[in-house]
């Protein structure tokens, strides 16, 4: 009888044990784990988006031709809609639309087009639906609702990407040509409230690090 209450002691007292390591051991884990919460660094190339006034704030992520003409019409709507269903006006909203990939053609104005059509037209893949040629002008600034221009107006802002800019102009100088030079003339020859932005897909994601919401078009 002794030593049957001997050993059930000693089980009895090596699985406390046992518990207890455990629960000691569990503790630097979540030690680990109850830390503050990330906050993303901050950069000055990326300070404009945090001085855009607006209650509420949205970018618009846009990779395409088809794009374009979405996110201009959905900026639209927010507009509308907050201001009729919240009484809000355009300038208690933050909008911002990134060009990027194969819609930063369209971050460039009517003498870009009028002079490169051909080539921007061919490297976004847009032909113009009635006449099936390249366009002369930015075809979502031309005479339509919706447009660049207009959307500037009521407050809009539109983030180019530059890298794909820098691709672009190699495009239209060719082997032989100046890109340089050209990426200088596009650059001066932007769409309203525009900016360059290092990379697109950077401006999207820092921009959702100070609140945006994203939306992607096309």
């Amino acid at each position: 009888m002794t030593n049957k209450m001997w050993a059930r002691r000693s089980l009895i007292s090596g699985m406390s044990a046992v518990a207890a390591a455990f629960a000691l051991g569990a503790r630097p884990a979540r030690a680990q784990t109850a830390g503050a919460p990330f906050q993303p660094a901050r950069h000055p190339q990326d300070e404009w988006l945090d001085k855009i006034p607006g209650k509420h704030r949205v970018v618009f992520d846009v990779t395409s031709a088809r794009g374009v003409p979405e996110a201009l019409h959905f900026s639209n709507n927010i507009y509308s809609g907050n201001k009729s269903m919240y009484g809000l006006d355009e300038a208690d909203l933050a909008v911002v639309i990134i060009l990027r990939h194969s819609a930063t053609a369209f971050g460039y104005s009517d003498a870009m087009w009028a002079k490169h059509g051909k080539a921007l037209a061919a490297a976004t893949g847009y032909t113009d639906p009635k006449s099936s040629e390249p366009p002369t002008v930015n075809p979502f600034n031309a005479t339509r609702i919706e447009t660049f221009d207009e959307m500037a107006k009521r407050g809009v802002r539109f983030g180019v990407c530059d890298s794909a800019s820098h691709g672009l102009a190699r495009r239209i100088a060719g082997s032989g040509g100046d890109a340089d030079a050209i990426y200088k003339e596009m650059v001066a020859s932007m769409i309203p409230s525009s900016r360059l932005v290092v990379v697109g897909i950077i401006g999207v994601t820092r921009a959702q690090e100070y609140g945006y919401s994203v939306v992607h078009a096309g």
